[in-house]
């Protein structure tokens, strides 16, 4: 078969699809630590199906096809792994050019720019990874391509190639070698190429084993009945004979979505309640106050209505907006009780699409819209946004909710994007994060045994504690954290904790942490039983 033309690449494309949404438990088994979030096939398998599903089939040029896909796969990608398929097929899509059908030759130029773009995409490119798998098939293409004249029997040489280049995978990446398993988004390509291979060979596609799957929403707003009717928030220039604790205690329960962030000589206050009088009587106490904001959250909602029916008309857009990226009812309402104006759902178990964060960011009546990820794995499919629109999205790479929470406070309406941008970071650094979940499998870690179930506390240098026993791991975790300049430990309970059980934690955390502020929200994350963090 000397080309390949449009309707069998349709048919092999829908089989490449097929086979990865089948096999997409299997790469997510690859994941190398024993979280219960490996999405590596999940978001690869979206970011393609969702990509194929949303374009038509019946183009009559592979050229034509390839596009309507490449385009369709950036405004699908999910997760770190969904965004760089979504640029290894931009480079194919450039090196087809305008072919009609799929040549040796073009297949090559294809393979060529595919990882072009794909390192292109990457700021810091890991070897070992699925940027490994597709370099090395792209040399071999570069290389022997002379030595074929048909197309199909070229890309057969490459899909071995990928496998050769997948298995050798463990031994460029220590940890890999270690966990004993090749790189997951590496198999991700190549169980695409596999499917793509089983149509060329047998003449129909792979049947897919299973449904649809759902993608995630993007959520403008949950409807809460109004407890406290005051927004209240203020920055405080603290005096140095008042410790910020006796504050905190003095308020935790005159309201709720309280956040007491302290930060040098300044204390930034937050909190829903009937009393500001009296919060604000107690923040006296604690040093002078400036940027005092005080919005009754009632009168609000109920002008709301009315607001929205002036919003269709002409207007003039705000300078700012926000959008957040949050699992659980609970840090939702902490994110918009911050100045967040749209949500979207999502996190580590559920990576949202960039079409997902895009749509969010189109609600924003806003010149210059934040976008906070709040997980380093969504990062690279929001930073795809900005080009998708005409407004300038700047996108914070708030890497877990404490560090996002923090950007959102350190916010300035009288600062330029880019100030508030470095500013807002500059908040974001001062939190180190910690996260309480389960393990999903059995494996080692660094000499250390790891069974299903077991209590794992992960920090920024990855799995610091492992028990069975939750409140014990939760204070070994955070006290691993602890440093002799912080100052504020916050906690945010999941929807696996009950409040009591959250409350005997908290007890035991100020007993242990007398000097410091200890704070506890709802956050109703699923996967994670706490996320704390420390400043």
């Amino acid at each position: 078969m000397k080309t390949i033309n449009a309707e069998l690449l349709a048919l092999m494309l829908k089989s490449a699809a097929n086979n990865l949404k089948n096999n997409k438990k299997a790469i997510n088994d690859l994941n190398i630590f024993p979280v219960p979030d490996g999405d590596t096939g999940t978001n690869m398998s979206m970011t393609f199906s969702g990509a194929l599903g949303s374009i038509s089939l019946e183009e009559e040029t592979c050229s034509a096809l390839v596009k309507a896909l490449s385009k369709a796969a950036l405004r699908n990608a999910r997760g770190n792994s969904g965004v760089i398929l979504s640029q290894i097929i931009r480079g194919i899509y450039k090196g087809v050019d305008e072919a009609e059908e799929l040549s040796v030759e073009v297949i090559k130029n294809a393979a060529v720019m595919a990882k072009k773009s794909a390192y292109d995409a990457v700021m810091k490119p890991t070897e070992g990874t699925i940027l490994t798998v597709v370099r090395q098939m792209a040399e071999f293409a570069e290389e022997s391509y002379g030595n074929y004249s048909e197309a199909d029997e070229f890309l057969f040489a490459l899909y071995e190639k990928g496998n050769e280049s997948l298995a050798k995978t463990p031994d460029m990446l220590p940890v890999l070698k270690q966990a004993g398993v090749v790189d997951a988004g590496g198999q991700g390509v190549m169980t695409l190429f596999e499917g793509l291979i089983y149509a060329l060979r047998e003449g129909k596609a792979i049947e897919s084993e299973e449904g649809e799957t759902t993608s995630s929403k993007t959520i403008a707003e949950v409807k809460t009945e109004i407890k406290f009717l005051y927004c209240t928030e203020f920055l405080i220039n603290k005096k140095a004979d008042r410790k910020t604790a006796q504050f905190t205690a003095a308020i935790e329960n005159l309201g709720d979505c309280m956040l007491v962030i302290e930060d040098d000589e300044i204390v930034k206050v937050h909190i829903h309640t009937n009393h500001p009088g009296r919060v604000i009587e107690e923040a006296i106490k604690l040093g002078e106050l400036t940027n005092l904001k005080i919005d009754n959250m009632k009168y609000q909602h109920d002008d709301k209505a009315e607001k929205e029916a002036e919003a269709q008309e002409e207007k003039e857009l705000k300078k700012y907006g926000f959008v957040a990226v949050a699992a659980g009812d609970g840090l939702s309402e902490i994110f918009k009780s911050l100045g967040a104006d749209a949500m979207v759902e999502g996190g580590q178990t559920m990576n949202p699409s960039t079409q997902d964060i895009l749509d969010a960011v189109e609600k924003v009546d806003a010149e210059n819209v934040f976008v906070l990820p709040n997980n380093k794995n969504i990062i690279l499919a929001a930073e795809q946004v900005d080009a998708l629109t005409k407004k300038n999205v700047i996108v914070l790479p708030t890497k877990n909710i404490p560090t996002g929470i923090s950007a959102i406070m350190g916010f300035d309406e009288s600062l330029s994007p880019e100030e508030n941008a470095e500013n807002m970071m500059g908040m974001a650094s001062g939190v180190t994060c910690g996260q309480l979940t389960f393990a999903a499998r059995d494996t080692e870690v660094d000499g250390v045994e790891i069974h299903e179930g077991d209590i794992m506390g992960l920090s920024p240098n990855g799995i610091e504690v492992v028990g069975d026993d939750l409140p014990s791991c939760t204070v070994e975790l955070i006290d691993s954290l602890v440093t002799e300049d912080s100052g504020v430990i916050s906690v945010y309970y999941g929807e696996e904790v009950s409040e009591d059980d959250a409350n005997a934690l908290l007890e035991e955390l100020e007993e242990k942490y007398k000097d410091m502020d200890v704070a506890l929200y709802y956050g109703g994350q699923p996967v994670y039983y706490y996320i704390v963090s420390v400043e």
